[in-house]
């Protein structure tokens, strides 16, 4: 099978594995709750939910209950992205285009510009568009009224989000927390039926150790476990579990090269830091925000490293893992 086709299929069983309703979702109780009572007294009063914001680590959800709350409401849902809506006149085109009680999705909302954001606004609170035409003197500004409609946003770095447009998601702005090694294994199973393939319990907490505490890592890791089983004809065991994310290179608590590359990197090139995320990523020749997005999150997570005032910190437990003998000097010791 060409890399292409197997992308699209990754898609299509993406789709499949997505909850389609509330009780499939596992995970993010407080937000679940909130999120009903949001919906549920919206639903009552005939009206529309006030606009929500989540954010989170990338794999955690977040277009998930966005697809959840329009079902919910039984309400069309349209999709797009921050870095989509290039110029006001792209926002336009979007918003005149919604019918009442629409669920917008805005995915990476914190890439907005700033134009684009001072005509969200109004939109946002008043349910008007204001649309300037033509320049300078001759120039005048028309109202256009929009249906109502409910703004759902997504963001992996809510800090780029400016607080005015931050204050105006009066629905409630979520944080989604790293799921727990139990979460992640009961998101498998149910996948894992999904797909047909038989699993046992054992394999199913084999794939969640290493899983990152993220259900998108989970059912990535469970897809190609499964090709891997598939290719060598064996049951899918935690011995062919180890094996095939082995070959991943993913060692056994969800570490991968990449990972492991910087911690050595701050280990051995800068004595255990302090150091600053910019000097890391020149060291390896990689993309800073990859580190800072991708990688760090989780390192933080276990525990690897420390951000400081001065930089980054490989911990003891870090050292311990990669069984190589720790700094004295900037590592933080094990309590």
């Amino acid at each position: 099978m060409s890399e292409e086709k197997k992308n699209d299929l990754d898609v299509v069983l993406d789709k499949e594995l997505r909850p389609q309703k509330w009780d499939e979702y596992i995970g993010q109780s407080s937000i679940k709750q909130n999120l009903h009572i949001l919906l549920s007294a919206a639903k009552e009063r005939n009206h529309a939910p006030e606009h929500i914001l989540f954010y989170g680590p990338p794999g955690l959800g977040k277009t998930t209950l966005a697809h959840l709350v329009s079902r919910e409401l039984g309400a069309n849902l349209k999709i797009t992205s921050g870095p989509a809506i290039e110029k006001v006149g792209d926002l336009a085109s979007v918003l005149t285009n919604l019918t009442a009680g629409d669920i917008l999705f805005i995915d990476e909302i914190h890439s907005l510009n700033k134009a684009v954001e001072e005509v969200l606004y109004p939109a946002m609170e008043s349910g008007v568009l204001d649309i300037i035409i033509g320049k300078g003197p001759s120039a005048r500004t028309i109202q256009l009224d929009l249906p109502p409609f409910t703004l759902v946003a997504a963001t992996t770095r809510v800090a780029l989000v400016s607080a005015p447009l931050r204050s105006r998601f009066s629905g409630g702005v979520y944080q989604l927390e790293f799921y727990t090694e139990d979460e992640i294994r009961k998101i498998i199973e149910r996948s894992s039926g999904l797909l047909n393939m038989p699993l046992s319990e054992d394999a199913a907490r084999e794939i969640a150790k290493r899983s990152r505490y993220t259900p998108r890592t989970a059912n990535y890791f469970l897809k190609r476990v499964r090709d891997y089983a598939q290719v060598n004809k064996e049951d899918i065991t935690p011995k062919i579990v180890g094996e095939a994310l082995d070959l991943l290179g993913v060692d056994h608590i969800g570490l991968t090269s990449a990972d492991r590359r910087i911690l050595e990197a701050i280990a051995h090139k800068f004595k255990g830091g302090p150091v600053g995320l910019n000097s890391i990523a020149a060291s390896l020749s990689e993309d800073q925000s990859t580190i800072e997005e991708f990688n760090e999150p989780y390192l933080i997570q276990i525990g690897f490293i420390e951000r400081t005032n001065r930089g980054r910190v490989i911990t003891q437990h870090a050292y311990e893992h990669l069984d190589i003998t720790g700094s004295t000097e900037g590592t933080i010791l094990s309590a």
